[in-house]
């Protein structure tokens, strides 16, 4: 079922399979409204609060990734992106900036569905982690389960991307021991979403320039990867 407070945004140049998308969701019971350019958007969000923004790549004046690094640098609402550019290395690149998703245009609007109510869903659920902690603590850092967000001592809070917040989540449950690409992948995406080896590289290169400089993952060659301090709460 879906939350019915939830608002999306559709950003897209192309006016034809922006109102498609719009009226597609729209239709699936979210409160839609969309937007032909990065101008508009601003719009918008100046106005109202969004849980997920439907982003374009290529888009006349401001394109995506630009807009994309704007909004990832305060935190903010989910975000798929939708390119006409569907090779390996152009995916990679907009989660290396911080996409949450990632789908090649033309999308079928029904796997678009699905990527929205899977990603709504994972923001909202608070991680397992037993004691039922708020605040997590792991050397110089804390991460705010809540805000998705991690603080190192005498600094600003630094916002995380779903997919980064996921994947600390999984190191904080499983300090010291080797995690597979295929078990962090589960964790951070879930079963339903194409997600490939590369994309967890790159969320985990996201989360190591976080931490810097005492980055507290180690490769484990041919293995996986490995959560190095330990953890509280």
């Amino acid at each position: 079922m879906n939350d019915p407070t939830a608002r999306l945004l559709v950003v897209d140049d192309d006016a034809e399979l922006r109102t498609l998308i719009a009226d597609f969701l729209s239709g699936s019971g979210y409160e839609v409204t969309s937007a032909a350019n990065a101008v508009e958007m601003d719009e918008a969000l100046a106005q109202e609060t969004y849980d997920l923004i439907v982003l374009d790549l290529m888009m006349p004046g401001e394109d995506g990734l630009s807009v994309l690094r704007r909004l990832r640098g305060g935190g903010g609402p989910a975000i798929i992106m939708l390119s006409a550019m569907g090779e390996d290395t152009d995916r990679i690149v907009g989660l290396e900036v911080g996409a949450d998703d990632y789908l090649a245009k033309p999308c079928n609007p029904r796997e678009l569905l699905a990527r929205v109510r899977a990603l709504l869903r994972r923001r909202a659920e608070l991680p397992a982690t037993g004691s039922g902690a708020k605040v997590r603590r792991f050397g110089v850092w804390a991460l705010d389960i809540v805000q998705r967000r991690i603080t190192r001592t005498g600094t600003a809070p630094v916002q995380l991307t779903d997919a980064e917040f996921r994947t600390l989540t999984a190191f904080l449950d499983r300090p010291q021991r080797v995690l597979t690409r295929d078990q962090l992948i589960e964790h951070a995406k879930g079963l339903s979403s194409d997600v490939f080896d590369r994309a967890i590289d790159v969320t985990i290169s996201r989360l190591r320039k976080k931490l810097a400089p005492e980055d507290p993952i180690r490769t484990v060659r041919n293995e996986g990867y490995m959560f190095m301090q330990k953890v509280e709460g």
